[in-house]
């Protein structure tokens, strides 16, 4: 498996690299913005009543939201900023492309990965 990451990352340019790189980093943010606001929710619901483990949920909660209003953010800073630079990091952020990729990664193969987003 080393050997061909190896060989997909000499073929793929500095740029590509980058670029999927900040896509990755969204996704991610993202994913775990709303993980969060998930397991607030759970906490809240779970709480019994008791005001500090409500506090403590309510925090999560908006902590978490706040995470993702930052998120979106992101992707509309990094896509001014690409284009700026002629870099289009949005390209990577298509629902389709994530299926693909978390697919891969589960299944095993984490080696087509980077394949299956060309």
């Amino acid at each position: 498996m080393p050997a061909d990451f190896i060989e997909a990352a000499s073929q793929t340019d500095a740029r590509e690299i980058i670029n999927r790189g900040i896509a990755y980093a969204i996704i991610i943010a993202g994913f775990l913005s709303v993980a969060y606001i998930f397991f607030g929710g759970i906490t809240f619901i779970l709480s019994g009543g008791q005001d500090d483990k409500i506090k403590q949920a309510v925090s999560t909660i908006r902590y978490a939201i706040i995470g993702l209003v930052i998120t979106i953010f992101a992707i509309v800073i990094v896509q001014f900023v690409g284009k700026a630079l002629g870099i289009n990091v949005v390209q990577y952020l298509s629902f389709s492309h994530i299926v693909n990729l978390v697919r891969d990664l589960t299944s095993g193969g984490g080696g087509d990965a980077i394949n299956t987003l060309d």
